[in-house]
């Protein structure tokens, strides 16, 4: 049985490529509160951002690809895991 289309969902997510240096957290971050996601990302030591994202899945998914528009080149592999809404985030923001 399929979840409705608005169900909350949770990406965890992790970019690679270039992805550190080039603004990618700033643009993870406008971006999630222009479609209205919460979460978090932040940049790893070994090069890559790892993100975390909640909303309807459908709203994620045109998230990510706005994304790869927004910064295109950039991102060479992202990988992606969906997990239940824990619905703890309040907005979206950059961590360390």
């Amino acid at each position: 049985m399929n979840a409705p289309e608005d169900a909350q969902r949770r990406l965890h997510a992790y970019l690679s490529g270039r992805v550190q240096g080039v603004g990618m957290r700033m643009t993870v971050a406008q971006l999630a509160q222009d479609f209205a996601l919460s979460g978090w990302v932040r940049n790893l030591p070994d090069g890559r951002v790892e993100l975390v994202a909640e909303g309807p899945e459908a709203e994620v998914e045109r998230f990510l690809k706005a994304l790869h528009a927004r910064m295109p080149g950039y991102i060479k592999e992202v990988q992606r895991a969906w997990e239940p809404a824990g619905g703890e985030f309040d907005g979206f923001e950059i961590t360390h």
